[in-house]
């Protein structure tokens, strides 16, 4: 047994001063050196499917960076804004796939960068988009969808609410009671369903299309509909509008994000125009890091 130990030793030794080091925290953000190698060279993204991750992918290789190896990491929207929040916590380099509005923006120091190739696109609207022949079969459903209207400032409301912890259908339902005069605007003069007819929503789990999913939930419900709600990915999202698997969603960012499904599905859903305006996509850091304003600043400091 004791030559059984003495010959383990080294090797425990070994493995403990390996995890040490693995344990090492990245360094806090120093601007006198480059970014790229601070960083991997690698920007912090969501799910793959998302259309932010299509035009980052561009962005790379319009700016340049891919050939000085920059890469995107695909992860998920809880798993970017959780590393974004360790690096704030530690002052640390970080560069993500952002988008407005989200709570991030209000809960942490963030800028977007500058896009003067216009990669991104300028801001953005959120549309409604519903499956052919709703009108006709729901009229009262469709017409609270095509009046379903709020600012950034209001989703964030709700945004902030799930983020702190509270149930995505509470925080919708705790907001439309706080706001009767704004989805009175949605609902006055739509007489209330009898029976009960379900309705389907889909959309992408991004906190922002959480948080209008639900809130658009719960007013469908309380004129009479049995109201279901599905996560998907993007595509998936946008073709269960077009094959009447679903009957509407109310996540569409456009004209950039949404722009392949908008095109590939064109003429196989009714698009009723926005339900948000003033969103905005692009690339994002911590305002600790001053000199990195522009996405050309990733390639050159």
């Amino acid at each position: 047994m004791k030559k059984k130990l003495t010959f383990l030793l080294p090797v425990i030794l070994t493995l403990v001063v390996l995890l040490s080091g693995c344990s090492t925290k990245v360094p806090k953000y120093n601007a006198k050196q480059k970014l790229g190698p601070q960083i991997n060279y690698t920007i912090t993204g969501i799910d793959a499917g998302a259309g932010i991750m299509a035009s980052t992918q561009t962005a790379l290789s319009k700016y340049g960076l891919t050939q000085n190896n920059w890469q995107l990491q695909t992860s998920s929207t809880a798993a970017m804004t959780s590393t974004l929040d360790k690096a704030i916590k530690h002052k640390q380099p970080i560069v993500i796939t952002g988008w407005q509005p989200h709570w991030m923006f209000t809960k942490y120091p963030i800028k977007f960068l500058k896009d003067p190739k216009q990669v991104y696109g300028k801001t953005e609207s959120i549309h409604t988009i519903v499956r052919k022949g709703l009108q006709k079969e729901q009229p009262q459903a469709y017409q609270m969808l095509d009046r379903f209207n709020w600012t950034p400032a209001e989703m964030s409301q709700v945004m902030m609410q799930i983020n702190n912890g509270k149930d995505p259908q509470k925080a919708a339902q705790e907001w439309i009671k706080a706001n009767p005069s704004k989805v009175r605007t949605w609902t006055q003069g739509i007489r209330k369903v009898a029976g009960k007819p379900t309705i389907k929503l889909t959309y992408v789990a991004w906190d922002s299309e959480i948080a209008s999913t639900n809130v658009v939930a719960e007013v469908l419900r309380s004129l009479g509909y049995n109201v279901t709600t599905q996560a998907m990915e993007m595509q998936p999202m946008w073709a269960s509008i077009a094959t009447n698997v679903a009957d509407a969603q109310v996540a569409a960012w456009l004209p950039t994000t949404s722009a392949k499904y908008y095109h590939d599905y064109q003429g196989k859903f009714v698009d009723l125009g926005p339900n948000l305006k003033g969103a905005r996509v692009g690339l994002a850091v911590p305002k600790y890091m001053t000199n990195i304003n522009s996405i050309e600043d990733l390639k050159n400091k």
